[in-house]
């Protein structure tokens, strides 16, 4: 495993793919990795890594803390009401609010500290089943009650692609969210929608083709 070279290489994709590379970051996927790699990958002058556990996140926020390290930590899985206390401290961005009430109790935490959170509303545009995300019909409902939260910041959008090799199906997803971000923002946002979080190892660099700003990217790092 050669974390760093690895990272060279999305970084050259980053450069190569997007219309905008200065507005791309990465995010490395770190659910499956030991802190001793993340340190390697922390390295590489990287340092935004994503986690979908919170008891995971926290044992290694506590880590790199210790260590003095500094680690912008997302979170970018499923996220429970009852869990957000846990995290609401030491997460820069939220990648994964897909419902009212979870949006609610983030601003309520927030606010207890004192915080403005960063987040990005998961939209399920393929419509899987067995993913998480908002409709688009039932996001826009909930639009002005979450636009009265304020002590959340809503940047952009974040989907997760189904796992399949077809390119032409890929694509079209990640341009369908783009698209709604374009679409929100004209209708609702007047233009403060600029994150677009879609694509993973198997298919950033269509995603990056398609416009998006972060790439959540775990096997293909630390492989």
């Amino acid at each position: 495993m050669d974390i760093k070279r690895n990272v060279e290489e999305i970084l050259e994709d980053i450069k190569k793919c997007s219309p905008y590379p200065e507005k791309v970051k990465l995010v490395a996927v770190t659910k499956y990795s030991p802190v001793e790699d993340i340190d390697l990958f922390l390295t590489t002058g990287q340092n935004i890594c994503g986690e979908n556990k919170v008891q995971v996140i926290k044992e290694k926020i506590e880590y790199f803390k210790e260590k003095e390290k500094k680690v912008e930590w997302h979170f970018i899985g499923n996220l429970q009401k009852n869990k957000v206390k846990y995290i609401i401290e030491d997460v820069n961005l939220i990648h994964s609010v897909n419902k009212l009430a979870l949006a609610q109790e983030i601003n309520k935490k927030a606010e207890q500290i004192n915080k403005i959170q960063d987040v990005l509303i998961e939209i399920n545009i393929f419509g899987e089943e067995s993913k998480q995300g908002y409709n688009l019909e039932d996001f826009e409902k909930d639009i002005e009650e979450l636009k009265k939260l304020k002590n959340l910041n809503i940047t952009g959008l974040m989907t997760m692609a189904p796992f399949i090799e077809e390119e032409k199906v890929l694509r079209k997803v990640f341009s369908d969210l783009r698209k709604v971000k374009d679409e929100l923002n004209e209708k609702y946002f007047f233009g403060s929608l600029t994150e677009l979080s879609m694509g993973m190892s198997n298919d950033y660099k269509i995603a990056l083709e398609e416009g998006s700003t972060f790439i959540r990217v775990g096997t293909k790092i630390f492989k």
